[in-house]
C-alpha cells in the first residue's frame, strides 16, 4: 500500500501532463540534440584545423631554426678564416685591404641572408595560416 505523506508516492495527485507541453517538451530536447550535434562537428572541425596550424607551424619553425643554425655557421666559419688569414699579413696595409674585402664579403652575405630568412619567415606564415583560411572558406561560404 502506499504511503500517503510520502510525496513520491503514485497514491498522490495523480499529475499528467497535458500532451502539448509534451509535444513543446519533446521539439526543445529533439532542437538541443541538433544544436549539440552541430556545435560538436564544428568543434571537432576546429580542433583539427588547429592541430594542422600547429604541425605546419612547428615545420616551419624547425626549417626557420635550420637555416638560421646554418647561416650562423658559414658566418663563423668566414670569421675564423678571417682570423686566420688576418694573422698571415705582413704589412698594415695588406691588413687594411684584407679587413676591407672581409667586411664588404660579409655585408654582402649578411644582406642575402636577411633576405632569405625574410622570404623564409613569409613562407612559414603564409603555410601556417593556410588551414585557418581552408576552414574558414568552408564555414563562410561568399554569397552569390
Amino acid at each position: 500500500m502506499a504511503n500517503p505523506t510520502d510525496p513520491f508516492s503514485s497514491s498522490v495527485i495523480p499529475f499528467e501532463v497535458p500532451e502539448q507541453m509534451r509535444a513543446f517538451a519533446e521539439k526543445g530536447v529533439s532542437q538541443a540534440r541538433d544544436s549539440y550535434a552541430k556545435f560538436k562537428d564544428a568543434a571537432e572541425t576546429h580542433n583539427g584545423t588547429i592541430e594542422a596550424v600547429f604541425t605546419t607551424a612547428s615545420k616551419g619553425f624547425s626549417e626557420y631554426s635550420a637555416k638560421l643554425m646554418e647561416m650562423m655557421k658559414a658566418n663563423t666559419t668566414a670569421s675564423l678564416d678571417f682570423a686566420q688569414e688576418l694573422l698571415a699579413v705582413k704589412s698594415p696595409s695588406e691588413a687594411l685591404e684584407l679587413w676591407t674585402s672581409h667586411a664588404k664579403k660579409q655585408y654582402e652575405t649578411l644582406a642575402a641572408q636577411a633576405k632569405e630568412l625574410a622570404e623564409l619567415s613569409q613562407k612559414v606564415a603564409t603555410e601556417t595560416a593556410e588551414p585557418i583560411k581552408a576552414s574558414a572558406s568552408k564555414l563562410f561560404k561568399p554569397a552569390a
